[in-house]
């Protein structure tokens, strides 16, 4: 069998089992991001590697627009992975597992919503930020795999039933732009605030 073909029907498995097993705490998260927005509260997002970029990805789906149809105000929201310079200042000064938690520390308050994306449930970074959050007063929520460390300490956890990184990564996005799309017809489209 080709790679292709491998790879699509893979995901194609796995899709319905993601749909069955993380809907709810997909909808969940919106819910909970749209009440953190209407309140005047912001989200921070952190993760590594791919998951860096899901953080950004993420992020910019709320301070640019996700429907095109809509003619909306920014959210705040704010990747974590994006400033080298406080990265690597907290890298080389302390440890790269901080990198995470000293930002959250610097701009969490209470009522904000922390997110991390880790593909592994285990990446010390994300659980730092998550544990920084938790003294900060901001709610936390994890995109991971099924049965992750971090599970036992966020809020909500959206769990991709699946070992395969980049399976798991690509249903990431799936749930993530469902969670936009969520929160943009809560906030603009059913309350148009």
């Amino acid at each position: 069998m080709n790679v292709v073909a491998h790879r699509f029907g893979e995901l194609l498995d796995l899709i319905p089992k993601f749909k069955s097993h993380s809907q709810e705490f997909i909808v969940a998260t919106a819910m909970v991001i749209s009440e953190a927005f209407e309140s005047g509260k912001k989200i921070l997002i952190c993760g590594n590697g791919g998951s860096a970029a899901d953080s950004q990805h993420f992020a910019a789906e709320f301070v640019n627009i996700f429907s095109k149809t809509l003619n909306r105000r920014a959210m705040p929201a704010i990747a974590l992975s994006t400033d080298s310079s406080i990265i690597t200042a907290i890298a080389n000064d302390s440890s790269y597992d901080q990198v995470f938690a000293r930002q959250v520390e610097a701009y969490a308050e209470p009522g904000d919503v922390v997110i991390a994306f880790t593909t592994s449930g285990s990446s010390q970074s994300c659980i730092n930020a998550v544990v920084s959050a938790k003294t900060k007063g901001a709610k936390t929520i994890a995109f991971t795999r099924s049965n992750a460390a971090i599970s036992k300490l966020v809020e909500i956890s959206v769990e991709v039933p699946s070992i395969d990184t980049q399976h798991i990564q690509e249903c990431h996005i799936l749930a993530y732009h469902a969670v936009t799309e969520i929160v943009e017809n809560e906030l603009f489209v059913s309350k148009r605030i």
